[in-house]
C-alpha cells in the first residue's frame, strides 16, 4: 500500500463536498481490517490498565497522527476487553432495556436503564452518548452511570450509533447535515429523549446530555440545537458544535482545535473535562466548548486546583454569573489522555485514576435550574 503522501486528497475533498463522508473515510483509511487503535496508557504518572492492541484499518506508512484523526473522534482503549461482550450487572428490581426508535431520519437502537427505585419527585434523565467503536453496554460499564442512577433514582438512556451510519460507530458530529435541529442524528437523539420523558413523566427541567469524544461533540450539538430540551450538557474530550463541517475540517479541529460556529448553545449550562495530554483531540477544544456555552454573557472565573485520589492533578474553573450561580465548569486534567476520567476498567477508554467525571457531572447537572419556559 502507498504511504499517506500518495493518497488522492483531491478525491477525498470531492467526496466530502458531495456529502459522501463514509466514502471519503474509506479512501483515507482503507477498506479492510478493523477500526480500532493500538492501546496506550491514559496519561503520565501512574499507568492506566493496558489492553490488547486493536487491529488497524490503515495502510502501512500512515502516520500515527493521521491514524488518530482518520476516525474523526475515535478514542483510546485503556480498559480491558469491551464490556459489550459481558452483560452489564443489573441489580434486583432494576432493568436495562433494549429498544428501537424510528423517525424520518432513520432508526437507532438504544438502551434504557431503569433503577430499582425511581425518584418520587423531580425525576431526572441523563442521555449518554458513547465514543467511536463503543456500545451502550461498554459505555455504561466504563462510566458507571447506572450505578449512580441506582443511588439517586434517575433514568439513563444510551443511544447506539449504527455501523450503517458510521463504520466506526462514531456519531457524525463533523457532518453539516447532522448539526441541525430536527434533522439527521440530532433529531433521532432528541426523539429518543422525548419518548422517555413522556413515557416516564420525567421532569422537563431535569433532562441532561453527556458524551465522550465523538459523543462529547454530539452532546455539544444537542445542547446547541435543543436548548429547550436539555437543562445542561457534559462534554468529555469533545469539541464544540460547528467545530467541523466535513471530514477535512474534522481532521484540523481534532489536531489544532475547532473554533465554535456562532453562538448556538449559548446559555446552556455546560461542564467540560479534557486531558492536557490528549493526543487525539487537542485540549484547546475544551476551551472552545465552554466559550461557545458562555458566549455573549459576563462571568466571573473562579479557579481551584486539586488532585484525585488516584494522583491526577487538575485545574477546575467555574464561571459564575452576576447572581453567583456556577453555570459552566471546565476541568483540565493534567497529564491525562483521551479517556473518561474516573471510569471503570470494565469498560473501554477509561482512566480509573480519576477524578470521577460521572459523579461530578451528575452534581453539576442537578444544580442547574433547567431550560427556561
Amino acid at each position: 500500500m502507498k504511504p499517506f503522501s500518495g493518497f488522492d486528497m483531491i478525491k477525498v475533498m470531492r467526496l466530502t463536498s458531495k456529502g459522501r463522508l463514509h466514502d471519503a473515510m474509506a479512501v483515507l483509511g482503507g477498506t479492510s481490517g478493523g477500526h480500532g487503535h493500538p492501546a496506550e496508557t491514559a496519561g503520565k504518572g501512574a499507568a492506566a490498565p493496558r489492553a490488547r492492541a486493536a487491529p488497524s484499518a490503515f495502510p502501512a506508512g500512515l502516520t500515527e497522527r493521521w491514524r488518530r484523526m482518520a476516525d474523526a473522534g475515535a478514542v483510546r482503549r485503556t480498559g480491558a476487553e469491551p464490556a459489550a461482550k459481558n452483560a452489564v450487572p443489573v441489580p434486583d428490581g432494576a432493568q436495562f432495556l433494549t429498544r428501537l426508535f424510528a423517525n424520518t431520519a432513520g432508526t437507532r437502537d438504544y438502551k434504557l436503564y431503569v433503577p430499582s427505585r425511581l425518584a418520587e419527585r423531580e425525576l431526572a434523565l441523563i442521555v449518554m452518548l458513547h465514543g467511536c467503536t463503543q456500545s451502550p453496554d461498554d459505555f455504561a460499564a466504563g462510566t458507571r452511570m447506572n450505578e449512580l442512577a441506582e443511588e439517586t433514582g434517575f433514568l439513563v438512556v444510551y443511544p447506539a450509533q449504527s455501523k450503517a451510519a458510521n463504520s466506526s460507530k462514531c456519531w457524525n458530529w463533523f457532518s453539516a447535515a447532522d448539526q441541525e435541529r430536527e434533522r439527521g442524528e440530532p433529531s433521532l437523539i432528541a426523539g429518543i429523549t422525548r419518548e422517555i420523558v413522556a413515557e416516564f413523566g420525567v421532569d422537563p427541567k431535569r433532562v441532561y446530555v453527556a458524551g465522550l469524544s465523538a459523543g462529547g461533540a454530539q452532546a455539544a450539538i444537542m445542547g446547541a440545537t435543543y436548548p429547550d430540551l436539555f437543562a445542561a450538557v457534559g462534554v468529555h474530550s469533545g469539541l464544540a458544535c460547528g467545530a467541523a463541517r466535513d471530514v477535512a475540517s474534522a481532521f484540523k479541529a481534532m489536531s489544532k482545535g475547532g473554533a465554535p460556529s456562532g453562538s448556538r448553545g449559548a446559555g446552556v449550562p455546560t461542564i467540560a473535562f479534557h486531558g492536557d495530554g490528549d493526543a487525539t483531540v487537542n485540549k484547546v477544544n475544551g476551551d472552545h466548548v465552554i466559550a461557545q456555552a458562555k458566549a455573549g454573557d459576563d462571568f466571573t472565573a473562579e479557579r481551584d486546583k486539586g488532585q484525585s485520589p488516584g494522583g491526577v492533578a487538575y485545574t477546575r474553573t467555574r464561571y459564575r454569573d452576576e447572581r453567583g450561580r456556577a453555570l459552566h465548569e471546565h476541568w483540565l486534567l493534567h497529564g491525562a489522555g483521551h479517556a473518561w476520567a474516573g471510569g471503570s476498567s470494565a469498560g473501554t477508554y477509561t482512566d480509573p485514576r480519576g477524578p470521577d467525571a460521572s459523579r461530578e457531572m451528575l452534581r453539576f447537572f442537578l444544580d442547574q435550574e433547567g431550560p427556561s419556559s
